[in-house]
């Protein structure tokens, strides 16, 4: 029996030893699960004395800051620098590091001048002005057209003919009535360009001409002015932010110019126009978006902080990926504009000597054939009224557009060989020329200018093989005006 009842008391005492380990370790979890709330509290009230401390030292210093005192001065209710109606209007953006108090206060003193009120200016206006730029000036001496208005996004159908500039500024307006909006309602010239840079801390060059390019770029570095320069045609777009930091002419730290990157110009026979090319709304969307962007970026960084490495970034809606950069160059040592030995300098730009036209080139309308080798667009349709059904004889129409256009409207029974590539394909395929010999052959485009250039090639080529070739004079635009009033204006 006291085996037995020893046996008991052992198994009675570990039973009680488990239960008051398991106790033990529950408790101990319990003790450290108000470990860690408690610890997660500490953090909370540090992190958050932190962002007191860091918000106190931003208002401090914006309230001793000269912007505040200037805004203090103008409108002393302002406590921190903003009205109510701005910390609401802004609040998005201001809760954002990089933007923050100092940022806006610095966008709301920032005077920004866009150069071409079309496709690129209207998205960066919008954005520059919903940010809250202080001042807004806008440069362009065109008119809305109806053809402007896929893209050109500040303009609207009851504001065709007026100047852009005007009807950009009442979409604005609209947008943000708080920013002062100073219109210029004339292209920019060498002689004025100095003057209206003066007037402004930051440029954006929104045009579509090299021409213009150069001289924008030229006036930047001679003013000192940070440039936001960008440009789309068809599909594609670049965008690079010139000449900043901005230093005088031979600084070796400045940033680079647009002569620095281009300096030479393209050939002006190879410059096209939107026009002439076709542009897609969203891409000129993009890279204005994209430069309003740069521009905020530029405005709202720290008093001295160091420019970004200056590149040039290229974007293709169609490609994958859609977007590169390219690593630009610092300035050139041989620099027209910027260098030491320099030749642009204020007295050539405002004394007019400087001629971006002549620098730059100009493509001259065509006028390469004799008068007996085109007809007019009248001649054209009593030719074609006077043919009868299956005449073998015909003359046969040539259409040198390109293939879209072609689909986009056509003659009866005319025949699509586009002036792009026509010489390699007439080398390649010899049926073309022996199709044509012995026959009157009629060449017309959209303008008049690719059809005199292809009469000249076809005539070349096919040896005098041909009846007759004759040029369309000035293509379909004439036929539009001259013939049917109906023919698509695009």
């Amino acid at each position: 029996m006291a085996t037995v009842f020893s046996t008991s008391a052992v198994d009675a005492q570990v039973a009680a030893l488990r239960q008051q380990i398991q106790a033990a370790e529950e408790q101990l979890s319990h003790l450290r699960e108000q470990l860690a709330h408690a610890e997660e509290a500490q953090h909370r009230a540090q992190d958050a004395g932190k962002l007191e401390t860091d918000w106190q030292q931003e208002i401090l210093g914006a309230l001793n800051s000269p912007q505040h005192q200037y805004y203090q001065d103008q409108q002393p209710n302002q406590r921190f620098g903003l009205s109510n109606a701005e910390f609401k209007r802004y609040g998005r953006q201001l809760i954002m590091p990089q933007v923050g108090l100092q940022g806006q206060l610095r966008l709301k003193a920032a005077r920004v001048l866009i150069v071409g009120a079309g496709g690129l200016g209207c998205p960066a206006s919008a954005y520059l002005a919903g940010a809250g730029v202080g001042t807004l000036g806008l440069v362009d001496g065109d008119t809305v057209e109806e053809s402007n208005l896929h893209r050109q996004i500040a303009h609207s159908t009851d504001r065709v003919s007026m100047f852009k500039v005007d009807s950009a500024i009442a979409y604005l307006r609209g947008l943000n009535p708080n920013v002062n909006y100073i219109p210029h309602r004339a292209h920019l010239t060498p002689s004025t360009a100095l003057e209206i840079f003066s007037n402004y801390d930051f440029v954006l060059d929104c045009t579509d001409h090299p021409t213009s390019r150069y001289l924008i770029s030229d006036a930047c570095v001679l003013s000192g002015k940070p440039l936001v320069s960008a440009s789309a045609l068809r599909t594609e777009g670049q965008l690079s932010v010139l000449n900043n930091p901005p230093r005088a002419p031979g600084a070796s730290d400045g940033g680079p110019c647009y002569r620095c990157v281009f300096p030479r110009p393209p050939p002006a026979e190879s410059v096209v126009s939107c026009g002439e090319g076709g542009i897609l709304g969203p891409v000129v969307g993009v890279m204005g978006i994209l430069q309003a962007l740069e521009a905020i970026k530029l405005i709202t960084s720290p008093p001295n902080s160091a420019a970004a490495p200056p590149s040039l970034l290229l974007f293709s809606a169609y490609s994958i990926p859609q977007f590169r950069n390219v690593k630009l160059r610092s300035r050139r040592l041989d620099c027209a504009s910027c260098s030491a030995s320099r030749t642009v300098t204020e007295s050539s730009l405002t004394s007019g000597s400087m001629d971006y036209v002549a620098f730059c080139g100009v493509t001259n309308p065509v006028d390469i054939l004799p008068p007996c080798s085109r007809i007019s667009a009248g001649d054209l349709l009593s030719t074609l009224a006077s043919l009868s059904p299956h005449d073998d004889e015909a003359p046969i129409v040539l259409d040198v557009r390109d293939q879209t256009q072609f689909e986009l409207c056509s003659l009866p029974n005319s025949i699509n060989l586009p002036y792009q590539g026509l010489q390699t394909r007439l080398r390649q395929d010899t049926q073309i020329l022996e199709d044509l010999k012995g026959r009157d052959v009629l060449v017309v485009c959209k303008l008049g200018n690719d059809s005199q250039l292809a009469v000249q090639m076809l005539e070349t080529m096919s040896s005098g093989s041909m009846k007759s070739i004759k040029d369309v004079q000035g293509g379909f635009r004439a036929w539009r005006n001259e013939v049917d009033p109906e023919w698509p204006d695009y």
